[in-house]
């Protein structure tokens, strides 16, 4: 399902522009490697090799609606694109951290209500987009195998160790067939 882009380094590169507008990319926040979903073990596989919303695989996994902890937010203050980032944890109802992601969003491509939605940080952004009832495509899907960094590794929680390897992927949305969202989306390690 996940897509391979003609150079090998693609994903790797997408990701690390993420991780740039919050962090220094590098082994203090983590090192990615892209993968083909048949070196993604399940349960990852299957939560990270689709072309649907994290929001949505994570519902289902979790059997409820997930809340959202904005760690940081940035915006384009200067350009002529008006973008929002955040980088966020998805929680789940006790609390315990089941995603950590990067968006990026280009807010000219949805209405004012769904920008102030997303702005307001209330719900996961599939959340938002799915509740707006925007046409919507996920696609350009990479998978990573991702070694945590002391950074990453606090966002999971104290459980967590470094280096600790776990899987990720990063993705695209278009909205009305134009590009308009980037991710990056992490689980964190699997325990026992």
């Amino acid at each position: 399902m996940s897509e391979s882009p003609s150079n090998p380094a693609a994903a790797v590169t997408r990701a690390n522009d993420l991780v740039r507008l919050f962090s220094r990319p590098g082994p203090d926040f983590a090192t990615f490697r892209e993968v083909p979903a048949a070196e993604v073990p399940e349960p990852a596989r299957g939560l990270l090799d689709h072309t649907s919303h994290m929001t949505v695989a994570m519902e289902r996994l979790h059997g409820t609606p997930l809340g959202l902890r904005v760690v940081a937010r940035a915006r384009d203050v200067g350009g002529t694109n008006p973008w929002y980032a955040r980088e966020i944890l998805l929680l789940a109802p006790s609390g315990v951290v089941v995603q950590y992601g990067i968006v990026r969003i280009d807010l000219s491509r949805v209405d004012a209500a769904t920008a102030a939605a997303v702005r307001s940080a209330r719900l996961p952004l599939g959340r938002v987009l799915i509740d707006a009832g925007l046409l919507r495509e996920v696609h350009a899907v990479a998978l990573l195998e991702v070694t945590a960094g002391p950074r990453l590794a606090a966002l999971f929680g104290p459980e967590a160790h470094v280096p600790e390897t776990t899987h990720g992927r990063v993705a695209e949305i278009s909205l009305g067939g134009h590009p308009a969202v980037e991710l990056l989306e992490i689980l964190p390690p699997r325990r026992g």
